[in-house]
């Protein structure tokens, strides 16, 4: 398991079509790998670029290597299993972020 991006930009964002036909701006937290298959993890904004309730969403993540322009596919994760071990290194990715964090401010404080 393993973090693509250690630090992705605050302002990368999104948009999402919903299956009712809505639009959702979604601020890009990170991607993941999980036993070789990338997946996105997204925080869904609401109208004023906020997330309140710190709700995120899990995608299965796919790039074109062939053409770095073409637009990433987003797939559902229908296994529990599978979505449940994205889970999994979410939470590890916060931990260590929240490590990095504790390392940073001993740094600063030295």
């Amino acid at each position: 398991m393993g973090n693509k991006f250690d630090e992705i930009d605050e302002e990368m964002t999104v948009e999402l079509e919903l299956d009712d036909g809505s639009n959702v701006t979604c601020a890009i937290i990170t991607i993941l790998e999980v036993e070789g298959q990338d997946y996105i993890v997204l925080m869904p904004l609401d109208e004023n670029g906020q997330n309140d309730d710190g709700e995120v969403w899990f995608y299965r993540y796919s790039e074109n290597p062939d053409d770095p322009n073409e637009e990433p596919e987003l797939g559902y994760i229908d296994d529990d299993e599978e979505y449940e071990k994205v889970e999994e290194a979410f939470d590890e990715y916060l931990d260590s972020c929240e490590f990095d964090e504790l390392i940073d401010a001993k740094d600063a404080d030295a």
